[in-house]
């Protein structure tokens, strides 16, 4: 299903963030927040998050920790490229993306080779089926291997063209990472310092786990997000259903949050404890039900993911958000500035 969203800017020169806030001078939790809420929009810094939440609000982060899911591989024909792993499937074959410097290699077909190191991979067919964009393919590796130790071994972190420089895989971690899984960074959390988290709690700000590992994140335009595995446990799901039972808000930190919240919401929003993958996709066709506030990097112009924010806080108040951002000369991508966007809560207005 393609879901477009109804946002629509363009992204100007100079808009991206190139390094981690620390290599130019600000700490984790320095990065600018922008808050938007229906009576209006504020700048703040992601270290005041305390002070915009409530006591009693529910903040839920994703704990997924980032594999260094890039290899360097050889065609079997003899041309050098670059594999990005997404994710291994249940029965041992992984999802791959062939890339060149500039973009997906598309001049590949099922039944050649890749090699990395140790293992030949052989591509089975496009992901997630015959009829999607010959981007991510089924690949199968012999000898069978593990993923996420063969990748500690031979991978390094998946970088863009907007990163300058090589920086460790520690860069693109939350402080909470806790599960290796995610071929890219959960980044809405990064800003989450352990000084930050101290001081939500102290303010009576409840902080839940889910997992959800996230696959690559370079999606064509209107392309939807593939299956990702994901885990609520049932501790998370109680205390979504106490927090929105008490009138308080469900914050995610992150649209992979959204996306494990609202597969395991029914119609009214109560949450069930689950596990397993998610097709889940997000919009107008299919709001949120439990999540009532969510915090969010930037995303560029027509990304599926600005979908999702409509979903959460409707298309006036994204569209709201990013006119201000972009005003604000605000940071872009992984390792750029935050949004928190708190629509109304149950017929209120904030």
């Amino acid at each position: 299903m393609t879901v477009l969203p109804f946002t629509r800017f363009v992204l100007p020169p100079g808009a991206e963030a190139h390094e981690p806030p620390e290599h130019r001078g600000l700490a984790r939790d320095g990065v600018r927040l922008l808050v938007a809420r229906p009576s209006g929009v504020e700048h703040r810094r992601f270290r005041e998050l305390a002070a915009v939440l409530d006591p009693g609000d529910l903040l839920v982060v994703n704990t997924s920790a980032t594999l260094p899911a890039a290899l360097d591989v050889r065609h079997h024909d003899g041309r050098a490229m670059t594999l990005h792993v997404s994710t291994a499937l249940d029965d041992g074959d992984w999802v791959v993306e062939p890339r060149r410097p500039d973009g997906p290699e598309t001049d590949v077909a099922a039944g050649d080779r890749l090699g990395p190191p140790g293992v030949v991979l052989t591509l089975v067919a496009p992901y997630p089926d015959e009829h999607a964009p010959r981007r991510l393919w089924r690949a199968r590796p012999w000898p069978p291997v593990g993923l996420a130790g063969y990748l500690a071994t031979y991978g390094r972190p998946i970088a863009y063209g907007h990163v300058t420089g090589r920086f460790p895989l520690a860069d693109r971690q939350t402080v909470y990472a806790a599960e290796p899984g995610s071929a890219e960074m959960p980044s809405a959390g990064r800003p989450l310092s352990e000084h930050l988290l101290v001081a939500l709690m102290a303010r009576g700000i409840t902080v839940a786990p889910l997992v959800l590992h996230c696959g690559v994140s370079s999606p064509e335009k209107h392309e939807p997000p593939t299956p990702e595995r994901y885990r609520v446990p049932p501790a998370t799901a109680r205390l979504v259903n106490s927090a929105r039972a008490a009138g308080s808000r469900v914050v995610a930190v992150g649209t992979t949050v959204v996306r494990a919240l609202e597969t395991v919401a029914d119609p009214d929003g109560t949450v069930s404890a689950g596990h397993g993958w998610t097709d889940l996709v997000l919009g107008a066709h299919r709001p949120a039900r439990a999540v009532t506030g969510l915090i969010s990097g930037l995303h560029e112009p027509e990304a599926s993911h600005l979908a999702l924010l409509e979903a959460v806080a409707g298309p006036e108040l994204v569209e709201r958000a990013y006119d201000a951002v972009l005003d604000g000369r605000y940071l872009w991508h992984e390792f750029g500035d935050s949004t928190l966007l708190l629509p109304p809560v149950r017929g209120t207005v904030s």
